[in-house]
């Protein structure tokens, strides 16, 4: 049983927001409200689509009705009330939960989806391309990152992927700070962090520019970064182990600068801006060809500054291909 509406949209097809996908041996059934019934019956094929206005009666019914007996569920998914209720309805019934096999499948991508997401960074990218050389100090986080989504609107966006970033001076050392009126000033380092939605599918590109001149300490900080960034990028091959990318880009960094990186070196990217698979030190992800994922070193010193380098790349069967296309050799504004 599936409630993670992009788990349902991969398996299914239906965009709506708000569904259960009941998965049988011989058949299958979404259930949804009379909002979604018409567009439910367009978007999907060999899906029985049951309309209904109490979806957990409607469900255990199923289960009744098909003599399933045990039944997996997505438990990061399912709230403990509705657990409760599907309990109770079906005392004699064994629920457990799904293992992963779904999550290093979405990992793997199809040629369309690959295809939409090179649209959605080729879209982002020439948003940050056409912003920053407009962007002037004196702009504030805020103004920078509305320019940077009107951007990506005109040019085919149909939402952001996130809530866009834009970090400036002290705030760019706090790695998911929000934008605020801060203005922009010189001497500052400028995270920029965007992503937007094509199609249901997610991009996500970081780039760190600079206004006016940068003190030795900044300039060193970013070609360290800079380096992690690219032996990350020289590592990953087919079948290699997340966490051993993680740590070639960690070993960038010396004992001086390990500590200011706090974060991951990458995540998988899809109809989720966090997917499968995880590049840290702690992943048992091994890297497959198809998979999309981000590099993303970064290096954050609290109270004064911060720099993050982010490309996605698809990993091919013997090469990886940069999806987004800002170049991230430092920018001084």
């Amino acid at each position: 049983m599936f409630l993670n509406m992009n788990n349902i949209r991969y398996l299914s097809g239906f965009t709506g927001s708000e569904g259960i996908l009941l998965a049988g041996w011989d058949k299958t059934y979404l259930f949804v409200d009379g909002r979604y019934t018409s567009q439910a019956e367009r978007e999907t094929r060999n899906i029985q689509i049951m309309e209904c206005t109490d979806k957990v009666e409607a469900v255990t019914g199923a289960i009744r009705k098909r003599g399933m007996n045990r039944i997996g569920v997505e438990d990061d998914a399912i709230t403990l009330a509705m657990y409760q209720q599907l309990t109770e309805r079906c005392p004699k019934k064994k629920f457990s939960a799904l293992a992963d096999q779904l999550r290093m499948l979405r990992a793997c991508k199809d040629d369309e989806e690959i295809a939409l997401m090179q649209k959605a960074a080729e879209i982002a990218s020439a948003a940050v391309r056409s912003v920053i050389h407009q962007v002037k100090p004196g702009w504030t986080e805020k103004e920078t990152a509305l320019a940077l989504e009107i951007a990506a609107r005109k040019s085919g966006a149909d939402g952001m992927a996130f809530e866009t970033i834009v970090a400036a001076g002290e705030n760019s050392s706090l790695p998911h700070a929000r934008p605020k009126d801060r203005k922009l000033k010189k001497g500052d380092f400028v995270v920029i962090d965007f992503g937007v939605r094509y199609k249901g599918y997610c991009s996500d590109e970081t780039c760190t520019i600079a206004f006016g001149n940068l003190t030795d300490r900044q300039k060193n900080a970013y070609q360290i970064v800079k380096e992690a960034h690219t032996r990350a990028l020289e590592t990953v091959v087919s079948g290699i182990a997340a966490s051993e990318v993680d740590r070639c880009a960690r070993s960038a960094f010396g004992k001086k600068y390990s500590r200011y990186f706090v974060h991951g070196t990458g995540h998988g990217v899809g109809l989720d801006i966090h997917e499968a698979p995880r590049l840290s030190a702690t992943s048992r992800d091994i890297l497959k060809p198809r998979m999309i994922f981000t590099i993303e070193p970064g290096l954050y010193i609290p109270g004064l500054w911060g720099i993050r380098i982010e490309d996605t790349v698809l990993l091919k069967e013997n090469s990886c291909e940069k999806l987004t296309k800002m170049d991230k050799e430092l920018i001084i504004l």
